[in-house]
């Protein structure tokens, strides 16, 4: 690297002239070349004035990298450019990642200069009041490039805690229900009512604001152009406008000219007993409060100390409840707050139903424990017993020491898993997704199979018919496992929804042409529901006339004159769609499934995430021997929506 060229990302904002910084206007002035997403190109033509333009569709974000890099290295400087901020979601880690695999040196490579831009979550938050007043996150819902188990971890995360919550990429064309997974985890911690606002294009020709409520939000208009800002406890609406206070009112008087408070007393602990400081006071106090009063009861309890029970050391006597046993102060102390923090939280949490029995018989039945091990195994025996509740009880079984003649019972370990695995009261059961058929190429369902999926479905579930011939069932439930049994005893095939390998046939005209059937099933057994890099179909059709379109799709396979012929890349969807290439013919029974085994196993090992697999093979250009060749490009794609 010479270290003579620059790079500028370059985040321009909501899309508005009268947005977009002075420092952007000038770096895309100085700039030779720009290099962008085609939207975001057409939004900025009107500042350029000659410069090359490389631009590209979705999903090409890293061929956009690595070529400003290349172009950099040449000597030229180069504009990268993103919407809102480029380093929110934008282009600015993606190039300093293509950098750092090339080994780059800020001090010797490429100069980099990252210009920051109005993020969507400041943009739209100003069409809408002030919602962002406080503590607040953003989160993107794009399950492309990030785990939706980590996603929807985060949203939980940030539901708790009572952020306000930014929304990216919220819905798209093929991610539908990620949006609706979100709204059942906000709702199991918020209030329906609670304030949403949805705004589409922010300060572009088609902006659209909608204030609604988090109950109701998906009643409107989401997309890939939407911005979801939803509320904390203490949003609120105020003539068609989201405001989320600050906290002002905690210290001062807004409606008064003069403030109860002096200017020099308002920041004072006193002023403020919310405060870590303030509680860290109050702790102090009580704490020399409550060692006094130990030390007093302590030295009244020595002359009338109760003797101890038979077989228990006068050390570890138990005294009433409602004081620790004399001389057991420090192992009391040790019950109370453990490292954990455990039994001090289920101390304030013990119903009143608990038998008062339990502990003394815990006594009995460790007469060696001290009173720490005697309070943990009386813990233990409620919430296996089911007297503690069941966020309780959990909390307890997971942190608590395994208990003399509890933990080492097999039925009583059961109900302990068991009531760890138990849903806390109120909570709502997540949304299983899953397809079912009746075989790869059947198409039949039966009068019974049908009746067992309106059963799994239910009122709260739904049943969605697909293209491929195959349903895709909904349904919120806590034992999905019990469900797929449930549905594989009635003969279908279960297999999971997403990033996954599917296997598809034709009927093979009504099973009249089944020679091919059990290859079908082979691959289905083989490779059916395996993870990938993306959403990837293999095709089988049962003879020459392959008219269930097995030639279009990322794995065609066609059985004709007792061989089999492979096509591989098509691209079934866009303005440039194009056919499967045709890599082989006549391949034998006994071969053909290695082959595609083997090629689904090495896009599975190479292939990027979200990268589908006609790219790979151009990518890679050669596949267990299979060559790939350029398909003619006939129209220019410039896709404005979706992803």
């Amino acid at each position: 690297m010479q270290g003579q060229g620059k790079l500028l990302v370059i985040g321009f904002g909501p899309g508005a002239m009268e947005h977009i910084t002075n420092r952007a206007l000038e770096a895309l002035q100085e700039s030779e070349v720009i290099i962008g997403y085609n939207t975001y190109v057409d939004l900025i033509r009107p500042l350029l004035n000659g410069q090359a333009i490389v631009r590209t569709g979705m999903t090409e974000e890293v061929s956009r990298a690595q070529e400003a890099v290349r172009q950099a290295e040449m000597g030229k400087i180069v504009a990268v450019i993103s919407s809102g901020d480029a380093g929110v979601y934008g282009m600015a880690g993606l190039v300093y990642e293509v950098l750092m695999e090339q080994g780059w040196k800020p001090e010797s490579g490429v100069a980099v200069e990252v210009i920051p831009g109005v993020s969507a979550i400041n943009s739209c938050a100003s069409l809408l009041g002030a919602p962002v007043m406080h503590d607040a996150c953003t989160i993107s819902l794009s399950d492309h490039l990030t785990p939706w188990e980590t996603i929807i971890r985060r949203v939980e995360a940030a539901a708790s805690a009572d952020f306000v919550i930014a929304l990216y990429n919220p819905r798209s064309g093929r991610r539908t229900r990620q949006i609706v997974e979100t709204q059942e985890m906000l709702l199991r911690y918020r209030d329906p009512q609670t304030p949403v606002g949805l705004v589409k294009s922010a300060y572009r020709d088609r902006q659209d604001v909608v204030m609604t409520t988090l109950e109701d939000m998906l009643n409107h208009d989401i997309g890939m152009l939407t911005t979801v800002i939803i509320g904390n406890s203490s949003t609120m609406m105020y003539e068609g406008l989201m405001v989320t206070p600050r906290g002002y009112q905690r210290k001062y008087t807004l409606n008064t000219t003069e403030q109860s408070l002096r200017p020099h007393e308002r920041l004072r602990t006193e002023a403020e007993p919310w405060s870590l400081g303030a509680r860290e006071a109050r702790a102090a106090t009580s704490g020399e409060a409550a060692g006094a009063d130990a030390a007093r009861e302590a030295q009244a309890a020595k002359p009338q100390a109760e003797p101890a029970m038979p077989g228990v050391s006068a050390g570890t006597g138990l005294a009433p409840q409602s004081q620790p046993p004399a001389g057991a102060g420090a192992s009391a102390a040790q019950a109370s707050h453990p490292a954990g923090g455990g039994t001090a939280v289920l101390a304030g949490e013990r119903p009143a139903s608990a038998p008062a029995e339990a502990a003394p018989r815990a006594a009995v039945a460790s007469p060696q424990a001290g009173a720490a091990e005697l309070a943990a195994e009386a813990l233990t025996r409620l919430a296996v017993g089911g007297a503690l509740a069941g966020e309780s009880a959990r909390r307890w079984l997971d942190a608590a020491p395994a208990a003399p003649g509890v933990a080492g019972s097999a039925p009583q370990a059961a109900v302990a898993t068991a009531v760890r695995n138990a849903p806390a009261p109120g909570q709502k059961p997540p949304l299983f997704e899953v397809g079912v058929s009746p075989g790869v190429g059947n198409k039949k369902f039966t009068a019974a199979q049908m009746a067992l999926l309106a059963q799994c479905a239910s009122e709260d579930g739904e049943l969605e018919y697909t293209p491929e011939h195959q349903i895709i069932l909904r349904v919120p439930t806590f034992e999905p496992d019990q469900l797929v049994d449930e549905l594989q005893s009635a003969n279908f095939i279960v297999v999971p929804i997403g990033d996954v390998i599917k296997v598809k046939a034709c009927d093979f005209c009504d099973m009249e042409k089944d020679d091919a059937v059990p290859m079908a099933n082979h691959l289905q057994a083989v490779i059916g529901g395996l993870n990938a890099p993306k959403e990837t179909s293999v095709a089988l059709n049962g003879c020459g006339m392959a008219c269930y379109g097995a030639v279009l799709e990322d794995i065609g396979i066609v059985y004709r004159k007792g061989g089999y012929d492979l096509f591989l890349g098509g691209k079934k969807f866009g303005r440039n769609a194009h056919p499967a290439q045709p890599v082989a013919e006549g391949i034998k029974g006994d071969e053909i499934g290695g082959i595609v085994e083997r090629i689904v196993a090495e896009y599975r090992e190479k292939g990027h995430p979200n990268e589908r697999f006609h790219k790979f093979f151009k990518r890679v250009g050669v596949i267990q021997g299979f060559r790939h060749v350029d398909a003619p490009v006939t129209v220019e794609v410039n896709p404005i929506c979706g992803d």
